[in-house]
């Protein structure tokens, strides 16, 4: 508030003020509703007048306007939790029937702990000619262990997805196993996606990347975690966001 309004603000109590005191001489006593006469007792008893205002009973108006704001939010948050429990067992539903047909699926899924928000995949399957399918077989490790987590509003944002089991080198496989493809930023996600695009998408890059299974021991900073992929992630999002995405190059990984 301005000095000047201040001073009118200021001016107008003391009219009202010099109102109430005639009124009390004349001997007509307290005059006006009870909210008016408890805001002249406040300000005679040297209460400010931002004070006196706060004290003045919330209008019904105002106080329904709040109760359906926040009532048009609880709706929203239901109707999206709706529409991400639906797509969610319709494509686990899905998957499940596609591994009971096949003996030898390219992927299998299973929930974490029973929840239908965490799945690990199993990618069981991915271009036999490449030295990540040599390496896996040389080590005798029968599939690629990954990790989703999806947020409350998929399918409009997309899941998050890393790398648990075996540590992979480039590949596009970032640190904590945190995974660079367009598809799972914000920028590059479009609700028509499914899980299945996603992990079939992570096969085919994964192998343009020329990912390797990491020999050497990891450094602290290179183990694959939950928290250094969402980091790296995160790191990365921001990265596109301001400079656009451009494919790296096969050498950096």
């Amino acid at each position: 508030m301005s000095s000047r309004s201040k001073e009118k603000f200021a001016a107008a109590f003391r009219k009202l003020f010099r109102s109430s005191e005639k009124l009390d001489n004349d001997g007509a006593g307290p005059s006006g509703s009870p909210a008016r006469r408890g805001l002249l007792r406040r300000h005679r008893d040297g209460v400010s007048p931002a004070e006196a205002a706060a004290s003045l009973p919330a209008s019904p108006g105002a106080t329904s306007m709040v109760k359906k704001k926040s009532g048009g939010a609880s709706e929203v948050r239901e109707r999206a939790a709706v529409v991400r429990n639906r797509r969610l067992m319709k494509e686990l539903k899905e998957i499940q029937r596609l591994q009971e047909d096949r003996t030898d699926p390219v992927f299998t899924v299973e929930l974490v702990n029973d929840n239908l928000f965490e799945w690990h995949v199993r990618l069981h399957k991915i271009d036999p000619e490449s030295d990540l399918a040599a390496d896996l077989r040389e080590l005798h490790i029968p599939n690629i262990l990954l990790h989703l987590i999806f947020p409350e509003n998929f399918p409009f944002a997309p899941p998050f997805m890393r790398v648990i089991e075996p540590r992979i080198e480039k590949g596009f496989v970032m640190e904590g196993g945190a995974i660079c493809m367009e598809l799972l930023t914000p920028r590059g996600w479009a609700s028509a996606y499914t899980v299945e695009a996603v992990v079939m998408q992570f096969a085919a890059s994964v192998v343009k990347g020329q990912g390797r299974v990491a020999r050497a021991p990891p450094r602290p900073s290179r183990e694959f975690s939950r928290r250094r992929a969402e980091e790296s992630f995160r790191s990365l999002v921001k990265t596109h966001d301001k400079y656009g995405w451009v494919t790296p190059a096969l050498s950096d990984g």
